[in-house]
């Protein structure tokens, strides 16, 4: 698929990885929607910088992802502004630590509402549009944890299995027309109050010994979209090699 002119929406567009794959996306022609929730200066800010950068046609989009209605109506109002929907990156996501004696339902709840039933919601509500297109693609932006949960993250590392277990049934569900991958990111993006001392855990556990960027993560998005027309239900490790690891 060439990305020049197709509508795209990506969730949690506003900051971190999200915004630059927006802006990578921006830059090969794609007219780029931004959801966000809460981030609506950061936001702002990336619709302004397609526009301005690549003169990109551009939007921002709030919505709840916990919230069935919302999303329905988010993917309406980018559908009739783009006249459809050709590409959606699920990659809106919540990451909470949660220690196995302190978990509680809100916190299952929270990470598999966000991380697991909203994917799944966007991509029943974007199918119509990508089926009348004839052609369409979903990426996930999961996690190597996914496969190999870490202590004390139990409710979000589940939550990305469930999310790649969702790529894999999708991928089945919507072939041939529409093509459903993976990105599963490792060390892109350290937290904003990382420490030296986890910093350097995190490279002594990874076996290319450095993180990665969120480059990265857009270039193997860029990938899926142009140039992985024959592929559907894979699962691309941008990770350093932590999962085998």
């Amino acid at each position: 698929m060439r990305l020049q002119g197709k509508a795209v929406l990506i969730t949690g567009a506003a900051r971190r990885v999200g915004r630059v794959i927006a802006l990578a996306l921006g830059q090969r022609g794609a007219r780029v929607a931004i959801h966000y929730n809460t981030s609506k200066a950061h936001a702002d800010r990336v619709a302004n910088d397609l526009r301005d950068s690549y003169g990109r046609d551009s939007l921002t989009v709030k919505a709840d992802l916990a919230d069935p209605k919302q999303i329905s109506r988010m993917v309406d109002q980018v559908a009739k502004r783009f006249g459809g929907i050709d590409v959606l990156i699920n990659n809106a996501s919540i990451y909470e630590k949660t220690p196995f004696e302190d978990a509680t339902v809100a916190d299952w709840d929270a990470h598999m509402d966000i991380n697991a039933r909203a994917p799944f919601l966007l991509a029943q509500a974007v199918a119509p549009h990508m089926r009348e297109a004839g052609e369409g693609k979903i990426i996930n932006i999961a996690d190597w944890a996914g496969h190999r949960p870490y202590e004390d993250w139990t409710p979000y590392c589940v939550s990305k299995a469930a999310l790649l277990a969702l790529n894999s049934a999708l991928a089945r569900e919507l072939a041939p027309q529409i093509q459903v991958n993976a990105v599963m990111p490792g060390p892109v993006l350290p937290p904003e109050d990382a420490t030296p001392r986890y910093r350097k855990n995190v490279i002594a556990a990874t076996p290319l010994a450095k993180f990665g960027t969120p480059e990265d993560v857009a270039k193997a998005v860029l990938f899926l979209i142009e140039s992985g027309d024959f592929m559907t239900g894979a699962q691309i490790a941008v990770d350093g090699g932590r999962l085998i690891a």
